[in-house]
């Protein structure tokens, strides 16, 4: 029973599992193709099935795989934010006749994880410690404790026998915790896919040992805006005007051409909506709308050859790029033989000042709300995918002029904390 046990990041983007490792400490289980983090996503696949057949599920990278590759069935992402919502009780359907209720989607993706690491460690695991956001819901405790309930009872339904949470502010904050040597207030900012989040939270040697860490939090605060936002901006700025965004009609009017379909395709849920067949035939009559016929003929070869999700995975790709320091050429063969783009840091800055700045005055409204002066926080924690961002990290931690600037591990910090929380619950 010693290492019956693992620490859970179930989260709204990417999740990933720890167990204890051999040499005691605890490790992060490689969850697909050897990466220690997977897409919170399933993938209910229908091709080829019988009358009598379940789907086949396809999880993470493999299940987005198929659904960018245009194969029949449903996709499932964003699976947490279902708790606490009527929903949880409720079933959706995944085509030809199925439906599959919420709950058993987030417990399927939960016992995949399970599996996964069992796999690892050689022995079941009937002890969990699984990561909550400090409100599943903002301001509603009752449906906060059903969120909470419901995913404990997700949890125990694949096989779990002892589930313990701990907030993932708290958990982002254990790793940095290790290291200091006094009490001090650490601003903890977790930039992911869907939200970026911010808690002040107040770490120290005398508290390291504490298991219940609640009245640690002096205040949290965030924003739904975060790196699927910074990817549509990408694109709308560097990909989709090549196809017609922001296009001028013919003279004499030259009024700009309609932009909702150029927003719909830089928006993940919203692009096979361009593709129903009564959303093309319009979109053909739109030709006179342009000014120029050729921007018209490229929407129309991204329509005609379902290249949306291509072409926002190419944002996302020129985006990292950028993140990186690099300049991005952008690849649109696919639209048009010879078709080209590209992004710099200049442009991608400017295309997404307005959600950098909302970003930005999160913080700050969090550490007003804590009910402490920026002056007093020591470090500046970062976590989340989105944080690789060099100059949205420098931004957030510039009104902290007395704080080191520490970052975590983008995609498994939560993770880790969570693993050193399970050592000190269940080791």
């Amino acid at each position: 029973m010693t290492h019956s046990f693992c620490a859970i990041d179930f989260g709204t983007s990417n999740s990933a599992i720890a167990v204890p490792a051999a040499d005691g400490r605890m490790g992060l289980v490689p969850v697909e193709d050897g990466q220690p983090t997977m897409p919170t996503a399933v993938f209910y696949a229908l091709e080829g099935l019988a009358a009598h057949e379940e789907p086949r599920r396809l999880f993470g990278r493999a299940a987005l795989a198929a659904y960018v590759e245009g194969q029949e069935g449903r996709l499932m992402r964003s699976m947490k934010s279902v708790l606490g919502s009527a929903l949880m009780d409720q079933a959706t359907d995944v085509g030809a006749g199925r439906a599959v209720r919420y709950a058993d989607v987030i417990g399927g993706y939960l016992r995949h994880l399970k599996s996964l690491a069992e796999a690892q460690v050689g022995a079941p695991l009937r002890r969990a410690v699984l990561g909550r956001p400090v409100y599943f819901v903002d301001d509603d405790p009752e449906r906060d404790a059903q969120a909470q309930a419901a995913l404990e009872a997700a949890a125990r339904s694949v096989g779990f026998d002892e589930v313990a949470f701990q907030f993932e502010p708290i958990a982002a904050a254990l790793d940095y915790e290790a290291t200091v040597d006094h009490e001090q207030l650490v601003l903890v900012a977790d930039i992911g896919g869907g939200t970026s989040d911010f808690s002040v939270v107040r770490v120290g040697p005398a508290r390291r040992g504490r298991t219940e860490r609640a009245d640690d939090i002096l205040a949290s605060h965030g924003v739904h805006v975060a790196g699927t936002d910074f990817d549509r901006h990408v694109e709308l700025a560097a990909i989709l005007p090549l196809a017609g965004y922001k296009a001028r009609g013919p003279k004499p009017v030259e009024r700009e051409v309609p932009s909702k379909v150029y927003f719909d395709l830089a928006t993940w849920h919203l692009i096979n909506t361009v593709y129903l067949p009564q959303r093309v035939m319009e979109l053909r009559r739109m030709k006179t709308f342009y000014a120029d016929w050729g921007l018209h003929a490229r929407l129309m070869a991204i329509i005609d050859q379902r290249l949306g999700h291509g072409l926002m995975a190419a944002a996302e790709a020129a985006k990292i790029a950028v993140a990186e320091g690099q300049a991005a050429p952008i690849d649109l063969d696919a639209v048009e033989p010879g078709l080209a783009s590209h992004l710099d840091e200049a442009q991608a800055l400017d295309a997404l000042e307005t959600d950098l700045e909302r970003i930005v005055q999160a913080g700050l409204e969090t550490v007003r709300r804590a009910g402490v002066a920026p002056a007093a926080i020591e470090a500046v924690y970062l976590t989340g995918g989105s944080t690789g961002l060099a100059p949205l990290s420098t931004r957030i931690a510039a009104p902290y002029v007395s704080a080191r600037c520490v970052r975590g591990d983008r995609l498994a910090s939560v993770a880790q904390g969570l693993g050193l929380h399970a050592a000190r619950v269940f080791g």
